[in-house]
């Protein structure tokens, strides 16, 4: 009997240090009101790392990674039913065709101006009211130690405004060291502009456990692009220095989130856009979230020029995930894109894009723990 015991304590001991299983998992997620399927994808690495991911509007619906004892939690705000995004929530969405805001909701292109929906004052925003957001996209998923999910769709020309007909795919990839990659393909067959992101709201703590403002922040920018009383980029270009935009060493989110700058105050809050440091074009790190009560870390990498820092200022607790209430800033966003009114101000990077060109950028959220 007691060899038994034995032999069972070791089996079990074997067992439990096998790690989890890297896989690819699909369910069925209801349906569009013109009757489409859509599925929700689950991608889990052998670290226990998910991401789960709809194929309607390639929300990111939640991701789950662990804090410095091992336990997982959901760090991305979200809902549990379809219904929920149907309304064209921003929480895990993929922006497009045009993240962040155009002025005057028009642009002129080789001669010829197009113009787009006021849906934010006398501005365009995140592509219309009728943006990517809500489009149902076709899925191939593929197997292995860092399984990914590749989502495709095509935005007709004239779509919201916007010319070409756009060959538009996400692939978002759980990696085997604990990343979430999102990279953005993309061609047209007239010339366009093209400007996507990933709009996910992050608490380290744990989706809907209270605000982040204790979270420490260090972003690689020296300057940001101001913008004017209607949140559009004015062309400018501004120093961090001496300023409440100040991230070049770590700090507490929260530290001058309600300083005297008139960008703060304005919004209130953050939400502007920092110039990455480094060539637009190559991987290089944007910025470092550190949650110090979990342990969890988040760097964010990316080839794109810039990265949109921006807290929720809803004063009315948004009920989300599992009944959890999501609280005022209880969430940061850091979007990778090209910066906001790009095609009106040539100063900026052109986010022109032409027949026979592939439009290609990469974002990784990477994650680890401090103790």
């Amino acid at each position: 009997m007691r060899k038994m015991l034995a032999a069972w304590l070791m089996l079990g001991a074997v067992v439990a240090a096998v790690p989890a299983e890297a896989k690819i998992e699909k369910t069925p997620w209801g349906e569009t009101a013109d009757h489409r399927k859509i599925d929700l994808y689950t991608l889990t690495n052998a670290n226990g790392m998910q991401a789960r991911i709809a194929t309607y509007g390639a929300y990111l619906v939640s991701l789950q990674v662990p804090d410095r004892s091992g336990k997982l939690a959901d760090v991305v705000l979200g809902y549990d039913k379809l219904k929920d995004y149907m309304s064209g929530t921003t929480y895990g969405a993929v922006i497009g065709r045009f993240a962040n805001r155009i002025g005057g909701a028009k642009f002129t292109l080789e001669g010829k101006t197009y113009h787009l929906a006021a849906n934010a004052g006398p501005n365009n925003i995140h592509g219309g009211p009728k943006n990517f957001t809500y489009h149902v996209y076709d899925a191939v998923a593929r197997d292995g130690a860092s399984p990914s999910l590749t989502l495709h769709m095509v935005s007709p020309d004239g779509d919201q405004g916007f010319p070409g007909k756009l060959d538009f795919t996400v692939t978002y990839t759980v990696t085997a060291g604990n990343a979430l990659r999102v990279d953005y393909r993309a061609t047209t067959d007239k010339p366009t502009v093209l400007n996507p992101t990933n709009h996910s709201y992050f608490n380290l703590k744990g989706a809907g456990n209270g605000d982040v403002l204790g979270h420490v922040l260090q972003v690689f920018s020296d300057a940001v692009t101001p913008t004017d009383a209607n949140h559009m980029a004015t062309g400018q270009v501004m120093k961090v220095e001496r300023t409440g935009f100040d991230f070049t060493k770590p700090k507490a989110i929260g530290k001058d989130i309600n300083g005297p700058d008139p960008a703060i105050v304005a919004t209130p809050g953050y939400d502007i856009n920092f110039i990455v440091r480094g060539q637009p074009g190559r991987l290089r790190e944007a910025a470092k979230v550190t949650e110090p009560t979990t342990g969890r870390v988040m760097d964010v990498w990316t080839t794109q020029p810039g990265v949109q820092l921006y807290l929720p200022n809803n004063r009315t607790p948004i009920i989300g995930k599992g009944g959890k209430a999501y609280v005022y800033r209880g969430a940061f966003c850091l979007e990778t894109q090209h910066f906001a009114n790009s095609p009106n101000i040539p100063s900026f990077p052109t986010t022109e894009l032409k027949p026979g060109q592939v439009f290609h950028e990469v974002t990784e959220f990477r994650f680890s723990t401090v103790k």
